[in-house]
């Protein structure tokens, strides 16, 4: 195979601020969540910001970077617009090491995506998202050539919001599987699982592995007994992942169930937590790693990337593996 870890979602460019509660409040942002936004309120938020970096960001893209850090071959499957951002979007994605198959849309309808994600010194995010021409990726914009050469696939639930990112979805999952790879998916958020609980939980059946914290599994599930939840996720699906924030993660895959350990430590910047878990877990999976040991490559990978502004990793994470003995 041509490519370890592929992934397809929304391509976001994110723009990280330090701020404090004052700036929130006067801009009336609520402080700890993901608003959706539109384009004049984006442009509106991007010309209030004070200094801030530019990094190419979303959720699977994200993870995707995460597994490239650790030397495997990867790629991204987003959309972006012909513009100043999705130019540099694409640019910034490619010198990563992570082929980015699709060039940006000459005289695409919308704008490329972006994110305001402002973080004040107790390490919260608030996001505000533009979604743009990110949301309209749809099953022409997957490459054959690419999801038939992937050992492992990687699905953004948020895709589902929209009827072609589901056919989207649902083409390179049919694509990587036909050829002999894995397909599986992160769940996203509580929000989205209620939105498609029912595609969702068809997806558990089908997918060969399924990402969630225990939110989104107790959602998936409408029950607020994790366990009940879990238990019966396990009996869906061939391999699950619940972390848990601050506690164990908690992997399943038939019979056998494994936990990872989790080191707590004080979050410089929240941003890209689940993201960096979901890279180590897929980096374990497609080195033949056991479950206890791809859960807590996932638990150092995000250890690393809450410990500085950005989603993604700065530091080598194959290094903090070896210091852990994972490798």
């Amino acid at each position: 195979m041509k490519y370890d870890v592929i992934g397809i979602g929304n391509a976001v460019m994110d723009m990280i601020a330090p701020v404090d509660d004052f700036f929130l409040s006067e801009m009336a942002i609520q402080k700890g969540i993901m608003q959706l936004i539109e384009a004049e309120r984006a442009d509106f938020l991007h010309g209030a910001l004070p200094d801030y970096q530019v990094i190419p960001g979303g959720s699977v893209a994200n993870s995707v970077a995460g597994v490239g850090n650790l030397g495997l071959k990867t790629a991204f499957i987003g959309k972006v617009n012909d513009d100043e951002i999705g130019r540099a979007y694409v640019d910034q994605t490619r010198a990563g090491g992570t082929v980015c198959p699709n060039d940006p849309v000459k005289g695409g309808d919308l704008p490329s995506s972006r994110s305001m994600i402002l973080v004040t010194p107790d390490g919260e995010r608030s996001m505000n998202t533009y979604l743009g021409i990110s949301s309209e990726v749809g099953p022409q914009d997957v490459p054959e050539d690419v999801c038939s050469e992937a050992r492992i696939l990687f699905l953004e639930g948020y895709l589902y919001d929209k009827d072609k990112g589901k056919q989207a979805f649902e083409t390179a999952a049919k694509l990587t599987r036909s050829a002999g790879g894995q397909a599986g998916i992160a769940l996203s958020d509580p929000f989205c699982v209620d939105r498609h609980r029912d595609d969702f939980r068809k997806l558990v059946k089908e997918l060969d592995y399924v990402i969630g914290n225990e939110h989104e599994w107790k959602s998936l599930y409408q029950t607020d007994d994790l366990s009940l939840a879990l238990e019966t996720a396990a009996g869906d699906s061939g391999l699950i992942v619940c972390t848990r924030s601050g506690h164990d993660v908690v992997l399943v895959r038939g019979s056998e169930q494994a936990s990872a350990p989790v080191k707590e430590i004080t979050p410089v910047d929240a941003t890209g937590a689940g993201d960096q878990f979901a890279a180590g877990f897929l980096y374990g999976l497609a080195t033949g790693a056991d479950l206890a040991t791809s859960g807590r490559m996932g638990c150092v990978a995000a250890a690393e990337v809450i410990s500085h502004y950005g989603a993604r990793p700065e530091a080598d994470l194959k290094e903090l593996f070896r210091k852990e003995g994972l490798i």
